[in-house]
């Protein structure tokens, strides 16, 4: 079986050259829209703010609806507040202004804490048509973006940042023909996505045994991974968003060298 498409990274990234070519001056070191939260949370929006101002993203502003105008700490100054619907989440007038901000950024973060309000999931999947940039989305955004599944598979620069389970029911959304199981061992994953991601333009990153798996255009990468938790908090999403800013022609070097980088 040719198994040249899966390259497989240890202590040292397999992409030294990505590390090397990081911005030393801030100026250079593009924006980052991070957009999420609703009146009940907002935590992963601020673990994405402070995670991306860290590594060196030039510019981070965090895009919240207005239900949380009184609950930001004065440490997040970055901060737009955009119309939110009678959940708390983002309503249909915010949809300027988000797409507003994606015009800004270099890249944009649908970093979750969105609630399941269908007004803020047709916000968000007609962002999906009118930025043609950048979008990575992970945590309960992808689940509130599955009704448009195929539109998210389909729209080049996209990266998903997925748990096992909903990388499962994304397989089932667009009626991909292959079962995904938790049994299943790491090489038949690796088949799937690379068979997947030659089908469409996305990038998918995702966890298995232990391993961080990142596929995209046929190529797949795994990496020794401890933190699966970083998956879920969206520290995994905001590396890998911070890492495109600097790289953006080279998503898949790009992620996998996110994985283990300092």
């Amino acid at each position: 079986m040719d198994l040249s498409y899966w390259q497989k990274q240890a202590e040292q990234p397999l992409f030294p050259d990505i590390e090397w070519s990081r911005p030393e001056q801030k100026t250079r070191a593009g924006k980052l829209a991070v957009i999420g939260g609703n009146k009940l949370g907002f935590v992963a929006v601020g673990e994405a703010y402070n995670t991306a101002t860290q590594l060196g993203a030039g510019q981070v502003r965090a895009i919240l609806p207005e239900a949380l105008k009184k609950s930001i700490p004065p440490v997040i100054t970055g901060t737009v507040f955009v119309p939110s619907n009678i959940s708390g989440g983002f309503s249909r007038e915010a949809l300027p202004e988000l797409n507003a901000a994606c015009a800004w950024a270099d890249v944009c973060l649908l970093i979750g804490d969105s609630g399941r309000n269908s007004e803020t999931a047709i916000a968000f999947e007609t962002m999906l048509g009118n930025f043609s940039g950048h979008l990575v989305i992970t945590r309960d955004a992808a689940d509130l973006l599955k009704p448009a599944a195929q539109k998210m598979v389909e729209r080049p620069k996209t990266t998903l940042v997925l748990s096992f389970a909903q990388l499962q029911k994304l397989f089932q959304s667009v009626y991909y023909p292959k079962i995904l199981s938790f049994s299943m061992q790491l090489m038949q994953l690796v088949e799937a996505l690379h068979k997947f991601t030659v089908t469409y333009p996305v990038t998918i990153v995702t966890f298995h045994q232990s391993q961080i798996v990142v596929a995209h255009d046929g190529q797949v990468s795994t990496t020794p991974f401890d933190e699966p938790m970083a998956i879920w908090r969206g520290t995994t999403a905001t590396r890998a968003a911070c890492y495109l800013l600097w790289n953006p022609d080279k998503p898949f070097e790009t992620i996998t060298t996110s994985i283990i980088s300092n």
